[in-house]
């Protein structure tokens, strides 16, 4: 069973008790793996938390804290660590709203025996023993841009509606798209803003971007808040068949976006399969059963295993394109 726990009651213990951070896995006692979101509140997580209820039910003897500041700033994911670490967890598996500030407080927790692992949005090397990406980066971002030019053979203006500044996926992808956007001959990137995956946020500056660019072609969100918002600020717009909504979303949240045309497709790797291959990393580790260091072959149950690179870093799975032919299949699923 998932225990949630919020920031607002974690400040609390996080100064207190810090000296009772040492783990030290006992022959009887449950691994308790805390998965740390960037915020709560956001359907990828969700799903990606029920991974990891499924992942402590085919380990047996293991305990989910599902977790996460409110909103999407280093700061309050270190608050959450530090409490964390207080409460001398087995496994920190974090997706990161900043890949160096939480470096110092995850350095911290390595230190007291916790296992620390970085999913989906990675940690500097440093602060972390492993990352597990949800796909291949450079495959991610020459996914994100074919999806707009597949609609776009003629050439046209994409603009880019990303999360936070500092988050880590979102600008390795960003950057990955832009070293193959010549491969895609009249597609111009006009411009790049930030909706710090809230949904309002997003939704003004899908909207600031189609005012700014009235002949704006597309609009290409990497975040699962941004598409949402972006679909659903073209069809306010009454631009439905002018500007396409592509990038990287949950089919529960963009089938209406399908079926209004806001959106031709987009892509997603399995959330519950990441968070259950984020699971199964970070209770190997922490039991001893796998060390991470490059080369290494960490198992993740009914995912297989992932191979770790120089940098310990290992790649999930290739994304899924969705799209009409095929989102009544999956909406009801993630």
């Amino acid at each position: 069973m998932i225990r949630r726990t919020f920031t607002k009651l974690l400040a609390g213990a996080t100064l207190a008790t810090g000296l009772m951070g040492t783990s030290a896995l006992a022959q009887d006692d449950p691994v308790r793996i805390a998965l740390v979101v960037k915020a709560l509140g956001i359907g990828f997580f969700e799903a990606a938390a029920k991974g990891a209820e499924e992942a402590a039910a085919d380990l047996g003897n293991t305990e989910i804290i599902y977790t996460g500041p409110t909103d999407t700033t280093a700061e309050a994911q270190i608050q959450v660590i530090n409490s964390l670490i207080a409460q001398g967890v087995d496994a920190i598996a974090v997706s990161a709203n900043d890949p160096d500030a939480l470096v110092p407080v995850l350095k911290k927790a390595m230190q007291r025996g916790i296992t620390v692992i970085s999913w989906d949005s990675g940690v500097a090397p440093e602060g972390r023993q492993m990352h597990l990406n949800p796909s291949s980066n450079p495959l991610i971002g020459n996914t994100i841009i074919k999806l707009a030019a597949d609609e776009l053979p003629d050439g046209g203006k994409v603009a880019l509606l990303s999360a936070t500044t500092t988050s880590t996926n979102q600008n390795i992808w960003i950057d990955e798209m832009k070293k193959v956007m010549g491969d895609y001959p009249g597609i111009e990137l006009v411009a790049t803003v930030y909706g710090d995956d809230l949904a309002d946020k997003s939704y003004r500056e899908a909207q600031g971007l189609m005012q700014k660019y009235p002949d704006l072609d597309a609009i290409i969100a990497p975040t699962s808040v941004g598409i949402v918002a972006a679909a659903q600020a073209v069809v306010d717009a009454g631009k439905v068949g002018q500007v396409n909504v592509t990038g990287l979303g949950l089919p529960s949240e963009m089938a209406g976006a399908i079926d209004s045309g806001a959106s031709k497709s987009f892509a997603i790797w399995n959330p519950i399969d990441l968070g259950y291959s984020a699971t199964m990393i970070a209770h190997a580790l922490a039991s001893g059963d796998a060390t991470a260091e490059p080369g290494a072959e960490i198992p993740m149950g009914r995912m297989g295993s992932v191979t770790l690179d120089d940098d310990n870093a290992g790649a999930m799975a290739d994304p899924f394109v969705y799209d009409s032919s095929n989102i009544d299949d999956f909406k009801s699923i993630f």
